[in-house]
C-alpha cells in the first residue's frame, strides 16, 4: 500500500478505512502525517484560531459500582471518603466558577446505586433555577445506559427527560476504548461499546451537542485505536446537517498512577510525547467529518500541546478550574485562563474564548 496514495485519499475528503488507518499510524513519517493533518486543520478550521474556554468539574457523586481497572477516583458504597456532593457545596463551587467569568459545569461522577433518574433531573433543574444562565454539559453515555436499566427505560427516554430539566450537552465520557476486548478487561461493568454508540446516536436524533474521546496507552491495540476512530466518523456521518453531532474529539493517555491495572496487571501507560503528536495527527486525518480536535494539556502539559496545534489540533480546552477523576491516576498539569492563552500565542496562533458549542465567546 502506497502511503502518499493513502495522503492524497486524505487529503480529498475520502474516508479511509482500517487498514490504510493502520499502515499510517505504523508505518508514515511524524513529520509527513503532522504536514498532511495541518492541511486538514486548515480546512475544517480556516486561519490562526485557537480555542479555549473557562469551565469547571464538579463530581456529583465519586460512589460507583462500574469499580474500572483504570480509576482512582471511584469509592464503594459505605467508604469513610464516600460522598454526594450537596446543594450547597454546588453553590459555593459555581459562584467561584462566576466570578473568574465561566458559565458552564461538567458534572459527572460514578454510577451511584441509589442515585435515580428523579435525583439527577431535580438536580439539573435546581441549578438552572438558581443559576438561569448556567450551562450543563452533564453525565455521558455510561450514566445513561445505568439509568435507562435501572429506570426499565429506554435511553431515550432517559435523555429526553434530562433535556427537559436543563442537561445542555453530553461529554463523550466513559468511550475509553470502543472495542469490546479491551472493555470487558478495563471496565467490564460500564456499558458496551455498542452500548455507548446507541446512546450517542441518540443524543444525534435529539440534537444534543456531545463529543468524542478516547483514552489509549493501556491494552488496546493500534488496530483498536483505529477501530474506534473510524465508528466515530461512521456514527457522525449517520447525522443529519442541521444537528449538531460530534462537536469535537478528545484524545489523552492513560494516566497509570496507582491504577489497578498497574498495581495488580503491571499495565503501564504507553505514553509518549511523539505517540501523542502521531494519535493527533491521525484522528485529523481519519476524523474527516468532526470539525474539532481538542489536545489534552491536563494530561500531556504545555509543549505536547503546543506542537498538537501544528499537527491538526485547534483547541485546548478548558482551564479546569477542578478536575478530580484523571488528576487521582497522575495528571498534574494545570493552567489559568492567562497561562493557556500565552500558550496558543507562543506556539503562533491566537486565542479564541468559546462555549460548548465551539461558538466564540459573548
Amino acid at each position: 500500500m502506497v502511503i502518499s496514495q493513502i495522503y492524497d485519499k486524505a487529503l480529498s475528503l475520502i474516508p479511509l478505512d482500517a487498514e490504510e488507518g493502520v499502515v499510517l499510524y505504523t508505518q508514515a513519517p511524524l513529520e509527513e502525517l503532522v504536514f498532511v493533518a495541518d492541511r486538514l486543520r486548515q480546512h475544517h478550521n480556516p486561519g490562526k484560531s485557537v480555542g479555549w474556554m473557562i469551565d469547571r468539574n464538579v463530581n456529583i457523586t465519586n460512589i460507583c459500582f462500574s469499580q474500572c481497572m483504570f480509576c482512582n477516583f471511584c469509592r464503594k458504597k459505605g467508604a469513610t471518603d464516600a460522598y454526594i456532593t450537596t446543594t450547597e457545596d454546588y453553590i459555593k463551587k459555581i459562584d467561584e466558577l462566576y466570578s473568574i467569568g465561566g458559565d458552564q459545569l461538567l458534572l459527572q461522577g460514578g454510577m451511584n446505586p441509589d442515585l435515580g433518574l428523579n435525583y439527577y433531573t431535580d438536580l439539573f433543574m435546581k441549578l438552572k433555577e438558581l443559576y438561569p444562565s448556567l450551562k450543563l454539559h452533564a453525565l455521558g453515555p455510561p450514566e445513561i445506559v445505568y439509568l435507562a436499566k435501572k429506570e426499565k427505560t429506554s435511553c431515550h427516554d432517559i435523555l429526553c427527560r434530562l433535556i427537559e430539566s436543563g442537561l445542555d450537552s453530553l461529554p463523550g465520557a466513559g468511550a475509553e476504548i470502543l472495542s469490546d476486548r479491551v472493555r470487558k478487561i478495563v471496565s467490564p461493568l460500564k456499558a458496551t461499546a455498542e452500548e455507548w454508540i446507541e446512546v450517542m446516536r441518540v443524543a444525534h436524533e435529539l440534537n444534543l451537542p456531545t463529543s468524542a474521546t478516547m483514552m489509549y496507552g493501556h491494552i488496546e491495540t493500534i488496530a483498536e485505536r483505529i477501530d474506534h476512530l473510524i465508528m466515530l466518523r461512521e456514527l457522525q456521518a449517520e447525522k443529519k446537517d442541521e444537528q449538531y453531532g460530534f462537536i469535537t474529539f478528545i484524545p489523552w493517555p492513560f494516566q497509570d498512577e496507582d491504577t489497578l491495572l498497574r498495581s495488580k496487571y503491571g499495565i503501564r501507560s504507553s505514553f509518549n510525547n511523539p505517540d501523542y503528536i502521531r494519535i493527533i495527527a491521525i484522528s485529523r486525518i481519519i476524523l474527516n467529518n468532526i470539525r474539532n480536535i481538542q489536545a489534552s494539556v491536563l494530561t500531556v502539559g504545555k509543549e505536547t500541546g503546543m506542537l498538537s496545534l501544528h499537527a491538526g489540533a485547534n483547541d485546548l480546552g478548558s482551564i479546569m478550574i477542578e478536575e478530580n477523576v484523571v488528576s487521582a491516576a497522575g495528571a498534574k498539569y494545570r493552567f489559568s485562563a492567562k497561562e493557556l492563552q500565552s500558550m496558543i500565542r507562543e506556539a503562533g496562533f491566537i486565542p479564541t474564548r468559546r462555549n460548548q458549542k465551539y461558538e466564540p465567546w459573548k
